[in-house]
This record gives structure tokens, C-alpha cells and sequence, in this order.
């Protein structure tokens, strides 16, 4: 329970840094971060693994870059399932999820070591 709670904020820290780096990003307010995060981590959870699965072949095709458009799905998933995230275009998408994922990464190996 305390890990899921540790990478909730996590993915609040990450997604609060996207969307000062990324412009076309915004999210409205404190409240809106969280039920983003949160919503972020349901879909990464249950909509991300079956989509990877389904687009499996144009992934091994393109050598794993089309995983990075899947990113930017789930992004844009959440912010039409949430109105408290507004994203103004795909390329904005795409860049939030390659600069959310650098980031969830680097503050998930500084808070794990």
C-alpha cells in the first residue's frame, strides 16, 4: 500500500514537471495534478498493457518506437477522461509522454536507491 502510494506521487511529481517543460500542457491546479496522476496510473495499469499487446507487430516492426505513440495515447486518454489535464495537440502529447517518462524514471531510481 505504501509503494502504490510512493509512486502516485511520483507520477504527480513527473506530471507536474511536464507540464512546466512541455508547453501546450497544462493541468488546473493541485486538485487536477492528483486526479490526473491518479487517473494516469489506472490507465498505465489496466488500458496500456492490452494496447501494447494488440499494436505488438507495428511495435517489433518499427523497433519499439511505436511504443512511444502508445505513450502519448494513454496520455491523451487521460486528459479527455479527466478535464483537468488539457493537452492542445497529438505533438504535444507525444513530447509530454517522452519527457513524463524520462522524468517518472529518473525520480523512480532516485527514490528506490
Amino acid at each position: 500500500m505504501f509503494g502504490l502510494l510512493i509512486r502516485w506521487a511520483i507520477n504527480a511529481v513527473a506530471l507536474y514537471l511536464t507540464t512546466l517543460l512541455v508547453p501546450g500542457i497544462r493541468v488546473d491546479g493541485i486538485q487536477g495534478l492528483i486526479i490526473a496522476a491518479l487517473v494516469l496510473g489506472i490507465v498505465n495499469a489496466l488500458l496500456r498493457p492490452v494496447v501494447l499487446l494488440l499494436t505488438l507487430p507495428l511495435t517489433i516492426v518499427t523497433l519499439g518506437l511505436f511504443a512511444l505513440v502508445v505513450n502519448a495515447v494513454m496520455l491523451y486518454i487521460v486528459s479527455a477522461v479527466t478535464h483537468h489535464l488539457v493537452i492542445a495537440n497529438f505533438l504535444s502529447a507525444f513530447i509530454g509522454a517522452l519527457v513524463l517518462s524520462v522524468i517518472s524514471f529518473i525520480l523512480s531510481q532516485a527514490v528506490v536507491d
